[in-house]
């Protein structure tokens, strides 16, 4: 991966200034990144792999050829070609009799923008002129909260955490009684003697109510921690994202490269405290309005019979002074508002969050990440800007749309509360299977404990099929609908999507909770639907296996995943919008770099 990871661009760069001519062959297989299979899907196993041994190695494999010559060039020069599938090997020895050997290779262009990759970059014409996220912001985002303690502080059933964490810090609790509940808050770690940190911050503070928090451990799966800023409780505790974190608030989430294919959306949307790994590699929240650090007073009494006070540890890059709330946006960013019209950014929420609401139509636009997979893959997204306030305007609508199907903690009317819409009516149906009661212990294979209590996939249970008539009749409202808007909208050598069905996916799943019981017609695109390289549903399934949990789900979680399915078909189908915006976008971008 060090081709084009951006934790490599030192390394490239030394490359490029002792070496004249560098050749890569790059012979994927790559376990984590592409699933050890090939763009058409087919198995692309290790160049390793044999007869004995047909695993071969997990990671994938590149061989590099670098020349120095005794008079240097003065700029070296950089080739790359890649193999795929069972028979890469022989392919790539039989290359070596080819007469013309060198046109086999891609010249590649290493440069600041693309962080001296060797990797081929296919970007849409303007992409690297177009802005990165981070270059929006005023304050640089904080990576999400990371806990390492073998999930005591965070639970998806708030009792229990709470209970967990009361007895954690009632000092009538011995340390022998706590130590019977087997939890990670009593099991020493790297840098963590559970012993004494529990005295530590149980002579620092009191147990706070307000600090149970709910938790976004990955998209569409929200729990509840306990947040404290008394180091080491938390292995990452990031006090300056728990800062951001108010009521009225919310937070883009996004991250800086991506190793894993597929990887959906670049970016997410929650309002909650959120996990380090919530998006792969790691994941930034971006707060859309800021308030400046302010002091706190001490929880605990400290000795004197006065309460002494301590400034809540933050570091913002851009001050406010007082209680005042203002727009996360750079310098450049309330420029280019202004230009638009916008003078005010600060004035209100929705004001405020203009130019995040218009990333996330850009960053769910199937189109966008098309034309621009390898740039976004290899940094921090860029977004190109509209020109008007007017078309503004119209991509952040698309964007509330995008954020509201994110936000799963508030219900949202026709989608998941209220009378639902037609078209979603029929999908991810909880569903007996038998005259038996309704059985719902997640039994199907789905997750299974690995090493460290880490939960790891399973295969699970799932049956493909062809959508029955009924379900093909609730599509007909949204199929008429979707025509009716984009025939006004694209110009008429656009494909239309004008079929829900052909949008949702040509076949449909019946999801196994067990033997005798399903979530039946789950789109093939709905169940494949990934953001920040987690196929979403199959991995909330794979935490909530009978063996993991505990327990059966109860009717509200099992009909979490039902929701869950409507609000991920909801994106797809506002796709076909969402990919005209950002065709209008591009065709006359913001000159960002004027």
């Amino acid at each position: 991966s060090y081709l084009s990871d951006p934790s490599f661009v030192v390394m490239r760069q030394r490359f490029l200034k002792e070496f004249d001519t560098l050749w890569f062959d790059c012979l994927n297989g790559d376990s984590r990144e592409t699933g050890k299979v090939t763009p058409d899907g087919k198995p692309d196993p290790s160049v390793f792999s044999t007869e004995q041994n047909r695993e071969g190695i997990r990671v994938g494999t590149a061989i590099g050829m670098m020349v120095r010559q005794p008079k240097r060039s003065k700029k070296p020069q950089v080739f790359y070609r890649q193999f795929w599938g069972v028979n890469k090997r022989a392919e790539m020895l039989e290359s070596l009799k080819i007469k013309k050997f060198a046109q086999q290779y891609e010249k590649v262009a290493p440069e600041q923008s693309n962080r001296f990759s060797f990797c081929p970059s296919e970007v849409a014409g303007n992409y690297h002129v177009w802005p990165r996220l981070t270059e929006l912001c005023a304050e640089a985002p904080s990576n999400g909260l990371m806990e390492k303690r073998a999930g005591a502080l965070i639970d998806i059933d708030r009792i229990a955490l709470e209970k967990r964490m009361r007895d954690y810090y009632d000092p009538n609790i011995s340390w022998d009684d706590l130590k019977l509940l087997k939890t990670g808050l009593t099991e020493n770690a790297a840098r963590f003697d559970a012993k004494k940190t529990r005295k530590k911050v149980t002579d620092a503070e009191d147990f706070q109510p307000d600090h149970l928090r709910q938790y976004a451990l990955r998209p569409f799966d929200t729990r509840w921690c306990y947040f404290s800023s008394e180091r080491p409780l938390w292995n990452e505790p990031r006090p300056t994202l728990w800062q951001q974190c108010w009521k009225g608030n919310a937070f883009l989430l996004t991250r800086m490269n991506c190793p894993r294919s597929p990887e959906g959306a670049p970016m997410s949307f929650t309002a909650c405290l959120c996990d380090d790994h919530y998006l792969t590699p790691d994941a930034v929240a971006i707060p859309l309005r800021l308030r400046a650090a302010k002091a706190k007073p001490k929880k605990k009494d400290d000795g004197n019979g006065e309460f002494g006070s301590i400034l809540h540890e933050a570091a913002p890059a851009y001050k406010t002074g007082g209680d005042k709330t203002t727009a996360n946006l750079s310098p450049a960013a309330r420029a280019y508002l202004a230009k638009l019209g916008i003078k005010n950014p600060d004035a209100d929420a929705e004001t405020a969050a203009l130019l995040w609401m218009h990333a996330l139509a850009i960053g769910y636009s199937p189109a966008y990440l098309a034309e621009n997979a390898d740039g976004v893959r290899q940094d921090w997204p860029r977004i190109p800007l509209p020109e008007s306030k007017t078309a503004l305007l119209a991509s952040a609508g698309l964007g509330r749309q995008v954020a509201a199907l994110l936000d799963t903690e508030t219900p949202l009317a026709g989608v998941d509360t209220g009378k639902i819409r037609p078209e979603l009516v029929k999908i991810a149906v909880v569903t007996r299977l038998t005259k038996d009661p309704l059985n719902l212990s997640l039994t199907a294979g789905w997750g299974h404990a690995g090493k460290d209590r880490a939960t790891m996939p399973g295969k699970g249970k799932l049956e493909t099929c062809g959508y029955t008539a009924e379900e093909v009749e609730a599509f007909a409202p949204v199929a008429a609908d979707v025509r009716r808007r984009m025939d006004a909208e694209l110009k008429p050598e656009v494909r239309l999507l004008t079929s829900a069905a052909t949008l949702l996916g040509q076949s449909t799943h019946d999801v196994f909770l067990n033997d005798t019981a399903c979530w039946r017609n789950v789109p093939e695109k709905v169940w494949d639907y990934t953001i920040g390289g987690y196929q979403v549903i199959k991995k909330w399934l794979s935490y909530r296996e009978h063996e993991l949990l505990g327990r059966a789900l109860t009717s509200d979680e099992a009909g979490e995943v039902t929701r869950t399915a409507c609000r991920i078909a909801s994106l797809i189908l506002l796709q076909p919008e969402l990919d005209a915006n950002y065709q209008r976008v591009k065709a006359t971008a913001f000159d960002w770099k004027s």
